[in-house]
């Protein structure tokens, strides 16, 4: 007979359940063999879970006295557009408002919330920062009213803003919430729908509620996505975009042509694939494009002339070669390369376009994924990370 543990109580007995829902006891030593594998035998090959990419930018007028806030608001967004306040509105009474951006890369998601406010990006707005971004806007609480080219737009909860941030506008908003998203047009160069698109466009249909909720689900998972999370959600965001586009639901003034906005893209469809060319001028483009330079300057005017279009689309790549931490390249071969004949002339226009010297941006170079709060010290307007995110953006 075995013998007994001292206090006199029998050892449990493991038990297990057979097929037919009865339990078999067995001894402990069998047991003992069939226990769960020692965490030395599992995961050995598992990788690491990969951190977040993202760091978010985050402004808030509310740490400020109340006379201050309004002020600094214009400040921060002046890069991007002009606001000002209510008619009978002091800026006295305060603007408590937040703006948190993020980073992907080729895509900048913002959430926004602030009081009451009109905003124009004018002609001259256009001239001093010739970003031509897309710009779409979600309003989860609150209206507004944009103005294009004597077309007003109503923007509202449940429906899709789309406008240029390359042709002026103006509007006005009630206490909104909004999130946003910038995209370059450069990643719907290679669309078919880039032509057809119509500016200050506003979507509200069923189909669009699933874009809406597309969207809302990049939002809740943007301080968990990863390095390799990032050009795919870019992908899908901007392929969702594209179907919209092209639903004939999204036509919402059919009877209104558009010829103008889908010249211009053909012009900047042509520039972008033309930059290194020294035969890149006006002349050229109209004879490629059967077009007359009246008709031409016409569409730049906004823009401060198709010259200087182009020269910020050069400087704008020559930037991204030179943020490119692999690219070995003297910086005079990238000058060359997007279209500059003089080293002198590249260096005082890009200078005086990003506020640092090509030498200074090949220093300051970050990794192309990793959003970060804090701009380069190196930045003359270093002051303002937002801008300097938005003229960036896509390279």
């Amino acid at each position: 007979m075995p013998d007994s543990p001292q206090n006199g109580h029998s050892p449990p007995v493991p038990v297990e359940r057979q097929n037919d829902g009865q339990l078999n006891a067995h001894p402990i030593s069998q047991v003992e063999r069939r226990r769960w594998p020692r965490s030395s035998d599992t995961g050995l090959d598992a990788n690491p879970p990969l951190p977040p990419a993202l760091e978010p930018l985050r402004f808030s007028t509310r740490d400020l006295a109340l006379s201050d806030q309004f002020a600094a608001w214009q400040a921060y967004l002046a890069p991007l557009i002009d606001v000002r306040l209510p008619d009978g509105v002091s800026a006295e009474a305060g603007f408590p408002a937040d703006h948190t951006a993020w980073n992907l890369g080729s895509m900048l998601v913002v959430q926004q919330s602030v009081p009451a406010h009109s905003y124009a990006r004018s002609a001259a707005k256009l001239r001093s920062n010739s970003i031509d971004h897309w710009h779409i806007v979600l309003l989860r609480t609150g209206r507004s009213w944009t103005e294009f080219d004597g077309k007003v737009s109503e923007g509202g909860p449940g429906k899709v803003e789309l406008r240029s941030l390359g042709h002026p506008f103006r509007g006005r908003a009630t206490d909104t919430q909004s999130l946003s998203f910038y995209m370059p047009r450069e990643l719907f160069l290679d669309t078919a729908v880039v032509n057809d698109i119509k500016n200050n466009m506003v979507f509200s249909d069923t189909y669009i509620n699933l874009l809406i909720d597309y969207l809302g689900s990049i939002e809740t998972k943007l301080t968990s996505m990863t390095a390799p999370d990032l050009p795919r959600v870019v992908q899908t965001t901007r392929d969702m975009l594209v179907t919209c586009l092209s639903s004939p639901t999204g036509n919402t003034d059919p009877e209104k042509p558009q010829s103008n906005l889908a010249l211009m893209e053909r012009v900047r469809r042509f520039v972008q694939r033309n930059l290194s060319s020294q035969n890149l001028t006006p002349d050229t483009i109209c004879r490629e494009l059967g077009i007359s330079r009246t008709r031409l300057y016409q569409l730049f005017e906004s823009s401060g002339g198709v010259l200087h279009y182009i020269q910020k689309r050069r400087l704008f790549s020559a930037h991204v070669a030179l943020s490119d931490s692999v690219n070995r390249q003297q910086i005079l071969e990238i000058a060359t390369a997007v279209g500059f004949t003089s080293a002198a002339h590249f260096s005082r226009a890009f200078s005086k376009e990003f506020g640092y010297t090509p030498r200074e941006a090949r220093n300051i170079a970050a990794p192309p994924f990793l959003a970060r709060a804090v701009s380069p010290v190196h930045m003359k307007d270093s002051s303002n990370p937002f801008g300097n995110w938005l003229n960036s953006l896509g390279h």
